[in-house]
C-alpha cells in the first residue's frame, strides 16, 4: 500500500512521504467530529421536532453507511501539507519572517496555528501574493475555517468567467480580474441562501 499510496502522493504533486501523509489525515480525522455522532444530541426538544417535522433524519449514521468525513480528512490532509510556514513564506516573498507575522496581524496574509503559523498556498502566486488578496482577504466572514476558504478559492464560480468558462477566484485574481467581484462573493460565506 505504501507504494501505490506514494504514487497518488507524487502525482498530486504532494512533497510529502506517505507515512507524513497517514499522520496528516489521522491528525485531520481526530479534529472532525466523533466516527458516529448522535445529530439529535445537537438540538434541543423543541428544536428536534421542528426539523424532524420538516423531514430532516436526524438518526445517527448506520455503520453499513460510507462515513462523510472521509472527503474532508483527505481534503484537510492536502491543505496543512501543502501549507507554508512563516519561514517558507518568507523566503518565497523575499521579506523576513517578522514581515510574514506583520501580514497575518494586519489581515494581508491568512492562515491558522498548529504548532506555529501555517499559511495556505492558494494565496501565493510565484515570488509574491495573489493579485488583489487583500481586497478579498477583508470581505472574507472571520468565522470560516481554512479549509472552507481554500475550497471557495479552488472551486469554480458562475459568476466568475473567463473565456466563457466558469473561473475559481484564484484563476481570476491571477488573470487580472476586479478583486471586487471575488470579495462580493466570499463575503457571503457562511451565508444562507
Amino acid at each position: 500500500m505504501s507504494l501505490a499510496l506514494e504514487n497518488v502522493l507524487a502525482k498530486a504533486g504532494l512533497k510529502v512521504d506517505a507515512n507524513e501523509f497517514l499522520t496528516l489525515v489521522e491528525n485531520a480525522a481526530r479534529r472532525l467530529s466523533p466516527p458516529n455522532p448522535d445529530p439529535s444530541h445537537y438540538f434541543s426538544p423543541d428544536q428536534r421536532e421542528a426539523l424532524t417535522d420538516v423531514g430532516l433524519d436526524l438518526t445517527p449514521r448506520d455503520e453499513s453507511e460510507p462515513d462523510f468525513r472521509a472527503r474532508t480528512v483527505a481534503a484537510h490532509a492536502v491543505l496543512a501539507d501543502s501549507a507554508m510556514t512563516v519561514t517558507e513564506a518568507a523566503k518565497a516573498l523575499g521579506v523576513d519572517d517578522s514581515r510574514i507575522r506583520h501580514r497575518l496581524k494586519e489581515g494581508r496574509l491568512t492562515g491558522w496555528k498548529d504548532a506555529g503559523w501555517r499559511l495556505p498556498s492558494w494565496q501565493f502566486a510565484g515570488s509574491g501574493v495573489l493579485p488583489g488578496l487583500e481586497v478579498v482577504l477583508r470581505a472574507l466572514p472571520e468565522d470560516q475555517p481554512a479549509l472552507v476558504v481554500a475550497a471557495f478559492m479552488s472551486t469554480p464560480q458562475t459568476d466568475l468567467v473567463i473565456n466563457e468558462h466558469p473561473a475559481t477566484p484564484r484563476q481570476w485574481l491571477l488573470s487580472g480580474g476586479d478583486p471586487d467581484h471575488v470579495a462580493r462573493l466570499i463575503a457571503t460565506l457562511g451565508s444562507p441562501f
